[in-house]
């Protein structure tokens, strides 16, 4: 089944998909809730909470699409079960996020903030991850609204529920705090590789203490 984006293989013909997974022709759109109306006059990138210098950095969308632009090539995990691999994803690096508001040195995970107050989690180390970006566009193109315009993160080593469409800003936090799916039965940490897919799946350590 190659045509009409439908699934086209298991994981045995493709060892660079994580177990559990099948191969995707086109890009499924997989969403909670409404798609939001972009306001670009509205519109702001925040970085917040426990910042280095203890203030609230913003930029507007014309001064966060100003920022240095980079790409990468990088694989989505959905856990739906789906795999695109080997995208090119244009935007904005966390890391240049990251040099611009640097967290303080307690921070330890990061809470990415998304249009209706929809949240994801993440360990800072993931956040700061090489490939981690705010993209902007894929294949050259802008992203489409059904795809996240104007930012989505992009985590390529974790599922893809922890790279929200919709981006707004990020929060620094010293300690770990679950995201919206979290809160709702997916693991809290999500590793494709290690198939982290639901809550139940916990080990001692993987989720925030009580």
């Amino acid at each position: 089944m190659g045509s009409m984006g439908q699934p086209e293989s298991r994981e045995a013909e493709h060892p660079q998909l994580p177990p559990g997974q099948r191969l995707q022709r086109g890009w499924p759109v997989t969403h909670y809730g409404p798609v939001p109306k972009f306001r670009p006059e509205r519109w702001e990138f925040r970085a917040f909470g426990a910042t280095a210098d203890g203030g609230k950095h913003c930029w507007t969308h014309e001064e966060f699409s100003a920022l240095p632009y980079t790409t990468v090539v990088a694989d989505m995990h959905c856990v739906t079960k789906f795999s695109m691999l080997g995208a090119e994803w244009g935007g904005v690096s966390t890391r240049t996020v990251l040099d611009l508001a640097p967290p303080a040195p307690d921070v330890t995970h990061v809470m990415v903030w998304a249009e209706y107050g929809f949240s994801s989690n993440l360990k800072l180390a993931d956040f700061a991850d090489a490939k981690c970006l705010f993209a902007t566009h894929r294949s050259g193109e802008p992203l489409t609204a059904e795809h996240g315009f104007p930012v989505r993160l992009i985590v390529p080593h974790l599922y893809a529920w922890k790279g929200p469409k919709w981006v707004r800003g990020i929060e620094y936090m010293t300690a770990d705090r679950r995201g919206f799916w979290e809160e709702r039965g997916y693991h809290n940490l999500g590793d494709p590789w290690r198939e982290q897919r639901y809550s139940y799946q916990e080990e001692p350590g993987d989720g925030p203490e009580l």
